[in-house]
């Protein structure tokens, strides 16, 4: 049984700031929770489409479509384990968005949508960022209450650090207060 997940942040900054900071896979560990020690163990890049004319560009790189990424972490705080998570780019729209599913990983499934799109918040131009995440547990029938007791949870913890992380490294990039 499929479930869902879905957030939103506003930022003071341009899609195309926004979208090229995302695409940069360097940036993912920098994300996550600093106790998981996420880190990139191996990367297989396909370059991304040619950029719209006119766009404007950003430093540091993009990760295209058919991109495969391996990502290690700890699954709890000073775990000796590390969770392999494989996974592959897919829908890469420059300053729109793209999505990455779970090639090998702890979920039986997962297809993760990253989406921007300008806003005005107070007379301040900048970018929504959505979420989108459909996911599978492994658990079979318990998959329902493993979700509730745990997974909905984690996801939502994990996004809220990743929505304070997103606001202090872009603050940081750009020069301006968090």
């Amino acid at each position: 049984m499929p479930f869902h997940f879905h957030t939103e942040q506003w930022l003071p900054y341009p899609p195309e700031l926004v979208f090229a900071f995302f695409a940069n896979p360097e940036n993912l560990p920098r994300l996550m929770p600093r106790w998981q020690k996420a880190r990139i163990e191996e990367a297989v890049f396909a370059p991304p489409p040619p950029r719209l004319p006119n766009s404007p560009r950003y430093p540091g790189m993009a990760a295209g479509n058919g991109t495969r990424l391996t990502l290690s972490f700890k699954p709890i705080p000073f775990s000796p384990i590390r969770i392999p998570w494989e996974a592959k780019i897919e829908d890469f729209r420059w300053n729109y968005g793209f999505c990455d599913i779970q090639i090998e990983g702890p979920f039986k499934s997962w297809h993760h949508c990253h989406t921007v799109a300008p806003a005005t918040q107070n007379n301040i131009a900048g970018t929504t960022l959505r979420d989108e995440v459909t996911y599978e547990m492994p658990l079979g029938p318990l998959s329902g209450l493993a979700n509730t007791l745990f997974a909905r949870h984690g996801l939502a913890y994990t996004f809220r650090h990743r929505q304070r992380r997103t606001t202090e490294l872009l603050a940081l990039a750009t020069g301006r207060k968090s």
